[in-house]
């Protein structure tokens, strides 16, 4: 069953169309990953789900239509986006930048949901009372997904949550993911230029060329497919 579905979505800045009638179904307590070149439109789409930018299209969200929501209706909705830079506050603590992400609920309910993501990101338990700023590339993409799931989201939009990660820190972040998924049944939009990594733990996959889907698949065939080998998994 399909959680969240696109039908014919158009998207970009300004004069300049990036997205290009995008069709798109996740299915519920999948990881689905998007792959593509740089320049393919993979940010673009993510911006557009989560409301950030103007799109066209009809967007569902658990049968009920969000693509004429604002982006803090589509947040309330359901949908967490974790955009590419992280994007944590510097200057607050690890702890305050948590906090943050449950500005829609305080109290005892906010405080259960911090020790349970705590569990899944042990580092940052560690390092509660430490600005954002001073913290490893890798820590810092543990606090902003943390931020996001504080919002118990029912959907969560990664943005290349690899970038600038060493592989060891990439391949304990994807475990993370999966876990989180197969513990509370999460849906996971990523987007992904490590996708080795991501087809390893993703359900199905789409290919993303010039704003349009190409190919798509279960993330075992993708991995399997010459031509995704050769050009996003680099084997000749």
């Amino acid at each position: 069953m399909s959680l969240f579905s696109i039908k014919g979505m158009h998207a970009g800045y300004g004069a300049r169309n990036v997205l290009h009638g995008i069709d798109l179904d996740v299915e519920e307590r999948q990881i689905q990953v998007v792959l593509g070149a740089n320049g393919a439109g993979k940010t673009t789409l993510l911006r557009a789900i989560s409301g950030t930018i103007a799109r066209e299209g009809t967007i569902l969200f658990d049968g009920a239509r969000i693509d004429r929501l604002s982006a803090r209706k589509i947040v309330a909705a359901g949908v967490a986006h974790v955009p590419q830079g992280r994007g944590t506050f510097a200057d607050l603590t690890v702890d305050e930048n948590i906090r943050l992400g449950a500005y829609l609920r305080t109290g005892a309910e906010a405080r259960q949901d911090r020790e349970r993501w705590l569990t899944f990101f042990p580092r940052l338990r560690e390092r509660l009372s430490q600005q954002a700023g001073s913290l490893s590339g890798g820590e810092q993409q543990m606090l902003a997904i943390t931020r996001a799931l504080m919002l118990r989201p029912r959907l969560l939009l990664l943005d290349e949550p690899s970038l600038g990660l060493a592989p060891i820190i990439t391949q304990g972040l994807f475990k993370t993911l999966a876990a989180i998924r197969e513990e509370t049944g999460m849906t996971m939009l990523i987007v992904e230029q490590s996708a080795n990594l991501a087809l390893d733990v993703a359900d199905s996959g789409v290919v993303l060329e010039s704003g349009e889907i190409v190919l798509r698949d279960s993330a075992q065939n993708l991995a399997g497919n010459d031509e995704v080998r050769r050009i996003y998994l680099g084997y000749e």
